[in-house]
Parts: C-alpha cells; structure tokens; sequence
C-alpha cells in the first residue's frame, strides 16, 4: 500500500468533525472568572475557548462567545464596566467553543465579524452534527484584515492563512498592546490541528513567527486554551514555545517518513524532546493526534 492510500485508511477525524469532547474544554465548570488586564480589555473564562473583551463607558467588543450560558454570564459580568451597547463580536475561528454563545448575542450585538470561510465551516459542522438551529453566523466577512476605531482604542482582526483551521484571525487591541491569539496558542497544552478543516502546522509555524516579530516584550496575548501550570496569558516566550513544539513535532514526523519508519512506530513517541511541560486533554489533544496530523500534512492529505 502506497503511503498516500495508508494515511487515507488510518484517518481517525470524521470529515468536518471539530467539537473537541466536552470533558476536555472543561464546559462543565460552574464557575467563571472575570479578569480585566489594562486599559479596558480583559478576559473572561468559564466553558471552552477564552473570551476578550473591550469595554468602555460608550460600548463593547467581544471576542469569542464560548456557549449560550457562559455568553450569558459574560454579558452580565461586562455591564460593571460598560452600560453601552455590544458594537461588534468577532469570532477567531468556527469551532463550537468559540462560536457557540453567539446565539446569544444574535439580537444584541450591532454585528458579527469573522474571516470570510468561518461561516462555511461553521455551517458544515453544524450539518454533521445536526445543530444548524442553534447557529448564528457572522454577518460581516474579512479575507485579510477588519478594522474598528472606538476612539480610545483600535481594534483589528488579521488571517495570516491557514494555521488552527482555514480560517483563523487574531485579533490586536492596538493601543492597550494586547492580541488575542484564538486558537492559535495552546499554552502547554498539545494542540488540536485541525486538518479536516484546512489546518496547515508549515503555516502555523510562519504565523507564530510573524506575529511574534510584530509583538514587544510589553505586548500581552490571550490564548485560547492554556494549562493550569502556565495559564491562557502570557507573552512572546510562550508563542516561541509553541511555534517551537510546531516545528519539532514536524522535524520528528519528517525524520521518521524518511527513515522509512511506518504511522503506528512513530504514533509510539512518548514525547518530543525539550518540551517537558506539554499535556494532554484528551485523544484529540495529545501527542499521538499531533503525530498524525503531520503525518497527514507530509504526506499532502491537507
């Protein structure tokens, strides 16, 4: 069997399945945490992806939604900081955890802003899971960049390509230097490569690094998933750590394809050496769905 006809049989993601299981995003927490960082920006934790917020005494931006009842509990928590009106939520991305808690917003926010293929593949994923009823869909598209000037701060959402997904966007807080990185940094967690839906790690690994160039070392960044030792804030050291896990776990799938050696002798790799802290959350976060997602990625199976 050629190599191209065995990744096809070894595929384990069902096409277009991107929910990660709830146990790992940790939906059923109870509780939630509101924590603002500097001039007017904060974060806001409770079930699945991070949420940022803008909030002044004239309106709010939100990024990220989680589900309906942490998006709920966000907007009661937001109203201590501003009796204005939601201006704008941006979603980083289309999965579930993020996108979910717009339902919530539907009638509340002045608009929906997200990279141009979220839509579809929100959609496509609500097809397979049968969840279109609960959908609400960004109404205004970006390809490269958005941008909003509330007065007191710039806000802009920016696709580098293909990292996470296809249709990944980070979002800068311009003046407060804070950039919200979606799902593009699993502080020490191993991450979720989306293949299915056009996750590119070569990419990814440009992203990082692009982004970290454009970064300082005053410059915070939101993740959007973080382990409990290392959190879901930090600065362009934690980016460098990822981008460089990235490039290891490719650098090792590289190696093993040319030695010759097959999926199942690689997938048996206990740890990439010079990252010790990595968890794992679960069968989709962990090093062997990392493995083989590269392998698919070496292979042309994008």
């Amino acid at each position: 069997m050629d190599r191209r006809k065995f990744i096809a049989s070894t595929l384990w993601l069902s096409a277009g399945m991107t929910i990660i299981p709830a146990k790992n995003l940790l939906v059923n927490r109870v509780y939630h945490q509101m924590k603002p960082i500097r001039r007017n920006v904060g974060i806001f934790t409770g079930r699945g992806g991070t949420i940022g917020w803008y909030a002044d005494s004239d309106s709010v931006i939100i990024v990220d939604t989680q589900f309906p009842s942490s998006a709920s509990m966000l907007h009661d928590e937001v109203r201590q900081f501003s009796s204005g009106p939601v201006l704008t939520l941006i979603n980083t991305h289309h999965h579930a955890d993020h996108t979910a808690g717009n339902t919530y917003f539907r009638n509340l926010a002045n608009q929906i802003v997200a990279q141009e293929k979220v839509p579809d593949l929100q959609r496509n994923m609500a097809e397979m899971q049968n969840t279109e009823s609960e959908q609400t869909y960004a109404d205004v598209t970006f390809e490269e960049n958005w941008i909003a000037d509330t007065g007191s701060e710039i806000v802009r959402a920016t696709h580098y390509g293909p990292a996470h997904t296809s249709g990944d966007a980070i979002v800068w807080f311009e003046n407060a230097n804070i950039v919200h990185m979606g799902d593009l940094v699993f502080n020490r967690w191993y991450p979720f490569i989306d293949i299915n839906n056009g996750a590119s790690i070569t990419n990814w690994i440009q992203v990082l690094d692009t982004v970290a160039s454009q970064s300082d070392s005053d410059t915070v960044f939101i993740f959007g998933h973080g382990s409990t030792n290392y959190g879901i804030t930090g600065d362009v050291q934690d980016l460098n750590i990822m981008k460089n896990y990235l490039a290891a776990l490719l650098e090792l799938v590289d190696r093993s394809i040319t030695r010759g050696d097959n999926l199942d002798d690689i997938l048996n790799h206990p740890r990439i050496e010079g990252f010790p802290n990595h968890v794992s959350a679960g069968a989709r976060l962990s090093l062997r769905a990392n493995i083989r997602a590269a392998w698919q990625e070496l292979n042309g199976h994008l």
